[in-house]
This record gives C-alpha cells, structure tokens and sequence, in this order.
C-alpha cells in the first residue's frame, strides 16, 4: 500500500508541470458589436474575481501568463483562489482590429467596463471583480472607474505613467493608422534591471510579445484622458510600481496617490523592480501586495 501512495505521489509530481503548462481559456465577450478575445484561468472555488489590462505594446498573454520562470501573474493568482481574467484590447493578442484601424480611450473604457459585467455574471456570489491595469492599462482602468465605478470592487494602478500635475500636449494622429512593425527592442524596453530579469526570461518573453502582437496598436483621440483626476476616483485604490521604473518617477506617484478620491488606498513601491515587475524576481512581492491589498481587513458599514 505504502510503494502504491509513492507511485501515485511521483506520478502526480511528474504531471504537475503539465497541468500548468495548459493554456488558459478563451473566451469572446461582445462590446458594441466588437468581439473582444478575454483569457481565463479559475480555480474550483474561487474566491476573489480580478480583470487584468494589458499596457501600450503587448497584449494580454504575454504581460500576465508567460510560462517562463513561474512567472506567471494568472497561474500565481488562481493558486491564490483568484477567477482571473485577462482582456485583449481592440488590435491586441486574439482580438481584431477596428475596421477604421484605431483605439480610442473612451471606447476602451467602455470595453473593460463591459467585461467587467461579463465577469459579474459568470461569478454573481463573489464580490465585483477587481480591475487591475498595467502602464497605458493602467490608466484605460482610471478612465473605467471614474465612468463606471459600480462595475468594480478595487482598483490597482500598476506602473501608472501619468503626472496629475500636468497636461501633457495631445499630438495630431495621421490620417491613417500606420501599423508599425513590432521589435525585439521594443519587447526587451520595459526591462531595465539586469539584476533582477534574466536573459532566459527576457528572451522568452520577446518570443511571445512578436509571436501575439506583431504589429503595433494604433491609437487617436487621447483627448480623452483629458478626464483623468485622481479625485473622481473611488473606489479603494493601490497604487503600485517598482521602485526602478522610470514611467512611475516618485514625485508623480505621490501627487497620484495624496490626491485619490477614496481614504480607503495604499501605495507599494517594489524594491528592486523596474516597469516590468510582475515578471522579475519581484513577481512574489507583486502577487503579495495584490493579495493583502484585495484581502485587507474593511470598515464594516
């Protein structure tokens, strides 16, 4: 009996990379007539929901499921009870284009806000999803939660590049959308610590970042976050970024932070990470800020 448990041991153990190696469901959810591709990953008995957005280059499964180095934000999130999900944008990963070829912040607002009621329904016993954007992600997601906060639990800004204390100049977009070619220079920009990122890691992210996104999403209409301010947000915030990362210089995060609409906020800054922190060797601490955030203990009304 004992050589029976130890052979079943050992067949699991030899399984289990397997297991973790599949790939993640993909589902269609329609908004305004558009199919938006989202990806999935759920345990049993989730606890929790989480929507993931993706930033400006790169799509959803690269940034949030690669399956290099435990790495993956999704497989560390469902070990943790979490229903997690991961939004492609209009142009991005499994999801098509517009037919004029362009982005518009406001739509995209309108997109996660869509999936965010998709998500809803598929879990109506677990409290509202929380949104959580990464970089241009993360700003799409402020632009949701002012719109549509109801739709949303918690919202975490992670790797934030804005500066509430300015106005940045809106350029002209071209009459027509130019459909850059993606890079492997533009895949390996977001990492800047070689103390905290190996080159086996960076090479396989490369691989999927040009194998989803070949080329590059175009967007018009920026305008459009001339509504951001950190006052109309709220719901209970984190604000999140590695302490290298130069889109997230400290002086803007603060005015970020000090000006956000709800008491209910933290800030977490990871030492060591740079903007691509959730696939460093600061994943662990990632995971661990998002979970102790969404699992702090709550005033009780």
């Amino acid at each position: 009996m004992k050589f029976a448990r130890l052979c079943l041991l050992f067949f699991c153990l030899a399984l289990a990379p397997a297991f973790a190696a599949r790939p993640p469901s993909q589902h269609a959810v329609m908004s305004e007539g558009h199919s938006l591709a989202v990806w999935s990953r759920v345990p049993s008995r989730p606890t929790h929901a989480i929507l993931l957005v993706h930033g400006r280059t790169w799509s959803a499964l690269p940034d949030f499921d690669l399956q290099t180095e435990n790495r993956s934000v999704m497989l560390a999130l469902v070990k943790r009870g979490y229903a997690t999900y991961a939004i492609d944008l209009r142009g991005y990963g499994a999801t098509a284009r517009n037919a004029d070829g362009w982005n518009k912040p406001n739509e995209a607002a309108a997109d996660v806000a869509q999936v965010l009621e998709w998500i809803t329904q598929r879990h109506p016993k677990l409290a509202k999803p929380v949104l959580l954007g990464w970089s241009m992600g993360s700003v799409i997601s402020q632009l949701t939660a002012q719109q549509r906060p109801e739709l949303l639990s918690d919202l975490i800004l992670y790797g934030y590049p804005r500066d509430p204390g300015t106005t940045p100049p809106v350029p002209p977009a071209p009459a027509t959308p130019p459909r850059e070619t993606n890079t492997r220079e533009r895949a390996i920009s977001d990492f800047i610590s070689p103390q905290v990122t190996s080159q086996a890691l960076i090479d396989a992210y490369v691989v999927a970042a040009l194998k989803a996104d070949p080329v590059r999403a175009d967007w018009k209409q920026l305008e459009d976050y001339r509504a951001l301010a950190p006052n109309l947000v709220k719901n209970p915030t984190l604000l999140l970024h590695g302490d290298r990362d130069p889109l997230a210089p400290i002086a803007a995060q603060s005015r970020m932070f000090v000006g956000l609409g709800n008491p209910d906020k933290q800030w977490v800054v990871l030492a060591g990470g740079d903007h691509a922190a959730m696939l460093e060797t600061t994943h662990e601490a990632f995971i661990a800020a998002i979970v102790a955030f969404v699992e702090r203990p709550r005033l009780k009304k």
